[in-house]
């Protein structure tokens, strides 16, 4: 399964691999932002934080470049240090189902988010439990079969609420990519989510 998404051109910038000099800049921030807040996940839960930093900020272009449309990357155009966006999928496993269910109680604190791909759930996090923590704001589908995600990295406490309605509306950009071809579907019809 992979992802599609129409973000506004004048505010995103897509981070791609290899993008050239001209996307250097944003794909070095977005990196940046994910991986800080990768990081001090792993420091708070006990684990390898600055190792695993290390690790995630050398294998992170490589992994974008593989995903094959099962992640999406954007930077924020006018100021790459703000803010960073990434989508993606992943298979609804029972072990993916667990970790869900184990997150911490300051993570029920969703509201729910309609779109195509189904009701979803928003959590905005603008100013997390620990206050060395950047703030957040996650978007979450459950297909059933596959969790499609969103999530927001933000460098700038005071201004990551001035962000938030271009994140709804990228959440709401985000589709599930097909691989039929025009021509090739002619007697199908497509219902939307239940």
């Amino acid at each position: 399964m992979r992802l599609t998404a129409s973000a506004d051109p004048t505010l995103w910038a897509p981070v791609s691999w290899p993008s050239g000099l001209r996307g250097r800049r944003h794909r070095k921030a977005a990196f940046r932002l994910m991986t800080a807040q990768t990081r001090r996940a792993f420091e708070q839960a006990g684990g390898p934080g600055p190792a695993l930093g290390w690790l995630v900020e050398r294998l992170a272009p490589r992994t974008l470049m593989s995903a094959n449309g099962t992640r999406l990357v954007w930077s924020w155009k006018a100021d790459p240090e703000l803010l960073a966006a990434m989508a993606g999928v992943v298979e609804l496993t029972p072990q993916v189902r667990t970790a869900r269910a184990m997150m911490p109680m300051e993570y029920d604190d969703t509201e729910a988010f309609p779109t195509v791909l189904g009701v979803g759930e928003k959590l905005v996090m603008p100013v997390p439990p620990n206050p060395d923590d950047p703030p957040f704001a996650t978007y979450t589908w459950d297909t059933g079969t596959h969790l499609i995600t969103l999530s927001a990295f933000s460098g700038d406490r005071e201004r990551f609420g001035t962000t938030l309605p271009a994140l709804d509306d990228l959440a709401r950009s985000i589709r599930i990519s097909d691989d039929l071809t025009t021509g090739e579907s002619g007697d199908v019809l497509r219902l939307p989510p239940a």
